[in-house]
């Protein structure tokens, strides 16, 4: 398994001078003017990428000059803090920094507590990218988290964060390219990060598989896509805080002056009002849904990969296939409503949305952690098998221990949680797993579950923790390099960034998750809502097709009209018990 980790490395550091200057998607501000007259279906996009500046095109080993936070006094409702903010802006002119690059926070508290999502939902209206991430809820069982200490040196237990969710609308700076993420292209995003500036952070995605072809729909993302949003807003447990950020390059022919012009312009666009929005999706009708693969071409790629598992020539252990499901309905779906619809039962899970410019938004449900980092310590965790939860307490119970005691399933977890362990073996010390086995519940269903813990060498790891565990096994398969070519070979759709690394960078902090139980949803694109399931020795393609239809319920009652949770239906649930016992 030690060569799966270098081949995942290798996946994320090709060679990247070949795409970069075959890249005709990565402009800088001095070409806006000739590629606009380019007819071309990135026209709109590289216009409005033209609006900030793309981190990725300057020098990763070039120190920002200024990095700082100016923290404001408290106001009461966020329409003050928007007139501080751009009284703030338009004031800046009066006292330039001296330095060529840099990257400024501004940041008003506001006493009242709103809902991040709601405020991403009064910004509807405005063509900029945006992007939400609201954290998930730890497991009652999960060991803290080890810090360094700065004085002693010794381990202790980092502090939780009041940060609940972020929502950000416009760029102060973005990173894309299409090819495969790089160290440089970390390098580029840290550049701009700051331990002293924690809340100045990037948020995105990253494709599943950065060598696949990009597909139409998922081009403005090219291979990975972070933004460091031009106006935030910050969900606290008890208050709120809005903020705005320029960041600037005279390298990158992108200067403060430009800089402030942007952001300016983002806030006159702006409404300040934050309304409580209904968590309800406006009734709609489904004109028509497509499964790719449909249900006979699932069961043969299904019989294919058992045919591969049970073959004496074959290393491969597991596969996990997926499934693209389109739905084009009476009116578009608006994702940022589907997203609030999905909160009320996302307790244990991280909603998140990503949406570049002129842009479907990538937006979803996931339980999965990929990883956490803070300064030097790491979390992941292991997730694997499937059952439903039961219609009572007591059989939500029973359920539960039979997941607990099935040889076949712990055989599963046990090949997962044993490869994220030696893949953080290679890259920290003092890796432990706490706990070693114990049930993660979800309102749906439940899967097993463990919590690793080490500590890096250098926050610098940061990068090779990120390349060496995704994919998972969960969502790719064992061995990795034999499952993605089984997948590359077998799904007709681009997973994009389904199934890729969702989440944020910061400065002494930063958290991924996977992007699994997601959907891309725009206008005119309709919804297309992807789900996938494991393939072991002794999968039923027909109990599989059947969990991907309870993994895709959660996007599909939205259409349906049935209520949050229908798992919950005692008749639902007790028809599909006996099917979750014999399955992964």
């Amino acid at each position: 398994m030690a060569s799966t980790a270098a081949q995942c490395i290798a996946n994320f550091t090709e060679s990247t001078k070949f795409f970069k200057s075959s890249s005709s998607l990565s402009v800088s501000p001095l070409q806006t003017k000739q590629i606009s007259r380019i007819s071309s279906p990135q026209k709109k996009y590289t216009i409005f990428c033209t609006l900030s500046m793309n981190g990725c095109e300057g020098d990763p080993r070039a120190p920002i000059g200024t990095i700082e936070t100016r923290t404001f006094s408290p106001v009461n409702t966020p329409a003050l803090a928007i007139d501080r903010l751009t009284s703030a802006v338009f004031d800046l002119n009066s006292n330039p920094p001296t330095s060529d690059s840099g990257i400024i926070r501004f940041e008003v508290p506001i006493l009242q507590k709103a809902e991040a999502l709601d405020w991403l939902h009064a910004q509807n209206n405005l063509s900029l990218p945006r992007c939400f991430f609201s954290s998930r809820s730890e497991p009652n069982d999960s060991e803290p988290l080890y810090i360094e200490d700065n004085n002693e040196g010794s381990n202790i237990a980092s502090e939780k964060n009041d940060l609940v969710s972020v929502a950000g609308i416009g760029s102060a700076v973005f990173f894309r390219e299409i090819h495969p993420f790089s160290f440089d292209d970390w390098s580029a995003i840290k550049r701009f990060l700051s331990k002293k500036c924690p809340l100045i952070r990037a948020y995105g995605a990253i494709r599943f598989d950065s060598r696949s072809v990009i597909a139409s729909e998922w081009k403005a993302f090219g291979s990975f896509y972070f933004m460091i949003p031009q106006i935030e807003f910050d969900e606290l447990k008890g208050s709120s805080v809005i903020a705005a950020t320029i960041a600037w390059d005279n390298a990158l022919s992108w200067s403060y002056a430009k800089a402030i012009a942007a952001l300016k312009a983002t806030l006159v666009q702006m409404s300040s009002v934050v309304v409580k929005s209904r968590k309800e999706v406006p009734r709609t009708s489904v004109l028509s849904s497509t499964h790719v693969p449909n249900k006979m071409s699932w069961g043969r790629a299904v019989d294919r990969a058992l045919q591969l598992i049970r073959s004496e020539d074959s290393e491969l252990i597991k596969v996990v296939l997926a499934r693209s499901s389109k739905f084009k309905t009476t009116r578009d779906i608006d994702p940022l409503t589907w997203l609030s619809c999905l909160q009320v039962e996302g307790e244990n899970a991280y909603q998140f949305c990503v949406q570049p410019p002129e842009s479907p938004a990538f937006i979803g449900n996931t339980p999965e952690r990929l990883f956490h980092r803070h300064q030097l310590s790491v979390s992941s965790e292991a997730l694997a098998a499937t059952r439903l939860r039961g219609a009572s307490e007591s059989l939500d119970i029973h359920i539960g221990e039979d997941l607990l005691s099935s040889p076949k399933d712990h055989n599963e977890f046990a090949i997962v949680r044993a490869c994220i362990k030696e893949k953080l073996e290679a890259i920290c010390s003092d890796v432990q797993i706490k706990p070693k086995k114990s049930l993660r519940k979800l309102p749906r269903v439940q899967h097993l579950y463990a919590r690793l813990v080490g500590k890096l060498q250098s926050e610098d790891d940061e990068f090779k923790i990120l390349s060496s565990l995704h994919p998972t096994p969960a969502v790719c398969g064992l061995p990795t390099e034999e499952a993605r070519l089984l997948i590359a070979q077998t799904e007709m759709f681009d997973r994009g960034m389904y199934a890729g690394p969702v989440g944020w960078f910061g400065g002494e902090e930063s958290e991924f998750a996977v992007g699994i139980r997601s959907a891309l949803v725009g206008k005119g694109l309709g919804a297309l809502v992807y789900a996938g399931t494991g393939i072991v020795h002794g999968s039923n393609s027909y109990l599989e097709w059947d969990e991907l239809e309870l993994k895709t319920s959660q996007f599909t009652k939205f259409m349906k009209h049935e209520e949050p949770l229908l798992a919950k239906s005692g008749v639902l649930r007790q028809r599909l018990v006996q099917m979750s016992k014999q399955k992964i």
